[in-house]
């Protein structure tokens, strides 16, 4: 097992009806000015924006809402909210919403306490961050698992590039979290939830030679909770319990806790991110079009750790290492056929990408081929085409 330090600073508010209690944790964290940041006016109509203003004027906190934010979050939308937060003298961005919203909010925080430097200079370390806002969530849907996570993500559209920053000054404050949301959430954004939680696991998980029972038990129990729970979930969207269950293993899937004494990997997240920079596709659909082909192209070379997987996970029952990452591989990819996600470049609508595509896919990913993705072994601008092209 590594060395590691686990610091989660953000306070968890987490049950039915709780979204009354934004102004309360707010005034804790010591705001004044609260920069709420939300997406579509599905939020308005809901009533839930309403709530937290509600509870932030009870909270006698002065606040100002900014919408807008799309799937896929876009860095010119984020400089926007800068300017605009700065002007409004915010100390604290409050997102309300999904993933989206939040690494929103949190490239706004960092904007706003930057005036003088670009956004994307910061995004890309040109530019040393070394201040920001504070940042809180109340959360709409399960996913991403931004709200206690130290990682966001924005797209550069006028450079065709999607990029994340880990950052402490990324975790949130609080994060106030209502499965009960969810109950009118779209299949189609459940499901792509599903698969991002088990993603930011797995992207931890794939990593060998190095011992960690714990940690291991722990991301199984993760994934074992989101397959049963998610197949619940999609089943009956009343299903509460079910519900609260994705929720909170979305929130465990991306705050450290399945990588200590590890690490993590995220060159699936690269590949996946390459195609929705250019294609606009839903992240958790890019993930799983292409995580069996990658799983295929690299698993002898960590059959020991791919066959744990299928055993302790899928319930594998094969002596054979090699028959068991197979068989493990098979399951999750079947799986991810069964709540009807995409498990190819054609089910994501790549009918035949030229040679061309599929080279400048895989230079984004790896960023002009300068950065080798995986850790079970280095893998080339090369070795990424060869996954697409696969994963065809």
């Amino acid at each position: 097992m590594q060395n590691f330090t686990y610091h989660t600073p953000t306070e968890v508010i987490f049950g039915k009806d709780t979204a009354v209690k934004a102004g309360e944790a707010a005034a804790k964290a010591g705001a004044s000015k609260v920069f709420i940041v939300y997406g579509s006016e599905r939020v308005r109509k809901s009533g839930l924006l309403d709530t937290v203003e509600d509870s932030l004027d009870k909270a006698g906190l002065v606040h100002t809402a900014f919408g807008g934010v799309k799937a896929n979050p876009t860095l010119a939308h984020a400089e926007e909210g800068a300017v605009k937060a700065a002007e409004a003298g915010a100390d604290l961005i409050l997102a309300v919403g999904g993933g989206s919203v939040i690494d929103t909010a949190k490239g706004i925080a960092h904007g706003a306490a930057n005036p003088d430097n670009a956004l994307w200079d910061i995004w890309t370390k040109k530019v040393p961050l070394e201040r920001s806002l504070k940042v809180a969530a109340v959360l709409t849907i399960p996913a991403a698992g931004s709200e206690m996570s130290d990682s966001a993500v924005l797209t550069n559209e006028a450079e065709g590039k999607k990029l994340g920053i880990n950052t402490e000054f990324n975790r949130c404050v609080f994060a106030i979290m209502d499965p009960s949301l969810a109950d009118s959430l779209p299949d189609w954004q459940l499901k792509n939830g599903i698969v991002d939680i088990m993603m930011h696991t797995l992207e931890r998980y794939f990593i060998p030679d190095i011992k960690c029972d714990l940690t291991d038990r722990i991301a199984e129990g993760v994934l074992k909770t989101v397959r049963d729970n998610g197949r619940l979930a999609l089943n009956d969207r009343s299903d509460y319990d079910a519900m609260a269950e994705i929720w909170w293993a979305s929130s465990l899937s991306h705050n450290n806790l399945t990588e200590l004494g590890r690490g993590k990997d995220f060159s699936v997240h690269k590949i996946g991110m390459a195609l929705s920079a250019k294609y606009d596709h839903t992240h958790g659909a890019t993930l799983s079009a292409v995580w069996a082909s990658w799983a295929r192209y690299l698993y002898r070379d960590a059959i020991g750790r791919f066959a744990g997987y299928a055993r302790n996970v899928w319930g594998i029952d094969t002596a054979d290492d090699e028959q068991a990452a197979i068989l493990g591989i098979n399951a999750t990819e079947n799986f991810f056929r069964e709540i009807g996600m995409p498990v190819s470049l054609k089910e994501l609508g790549l009918e035949s990408p030229s040679d061309e595509e599929i080279r400048a896919l895989a230079l984004h990913a790896t960023m002009d081929d300068t950065v080798k993705l995986s850790r079970i072994r280095p893998l080339t601008a090369a070795d990424v085409e060869n996954i697409y092209r696969a994963a065809l």
